[in-house]
């Protein structure tokens, strides 16, 4: 058995796109757009991990979904939590559960898919902003 992909499904293409390349950095691999079937599929994944895919999956007559925990989350490996996590506050994305340990963070998609970032390797050692900020809303 192999791994291929998580599919999440998105009710805004362009601003989960805009999301998950743009803010997160995944990269999109391929595209398929089903007329018959109205509905796109778009497959992402991390710079130099291919293998690892993420389907986003629009169908074009849904207009929005609820509960986008209930598969649970993403995971990303980062380099740096810090840095990854003051590049996406920069961008406008809410830190939902701060990297207060330098090992872990969760942020969420436009359609409400937690995230989990984890630091590569050990956890980096603790500092400020990070260290007092609260969690914000679900994560």
């Amino acid at each position: 058995m192999k791994y291929l992909h998580t599919m999440v499904r998105v009710s805004d293409l362009e601003q989960s796109l805009d999301f998950y390349c743009n803010k997160l950095g995944l990269r999109e691999l391929r595209r398929h757009d089903h007329e018959a079937g109205r509905f796109t599929l778009v497959f992402l994944a991390a710079p130099g991990d291919e293998m690892a895919q993420v389907e986003l999956t629009h169908n074009w007559d849904e207009s929005g979904y609820d509960g986008g925990r209930n598969f649970g989350h993403l995971a990303y490996a980062v380099e740096d939590i810090y840095e990854a996590c003051q590049r996406l506050m920069d961008a406008g994305v809410t830190i939902n559960r701060p990297p207060r340990d330098g090992r872990m963070a969760f942020v969420r998609s436009p359609d409400g898919i937690s995230i989990e970032l984890l630091q590569r390797g050990q956890a980096l050692p603790p500092r400020e902003p990070w260290t007092s900020m609260p969690n914000v809303g679900q994560w």
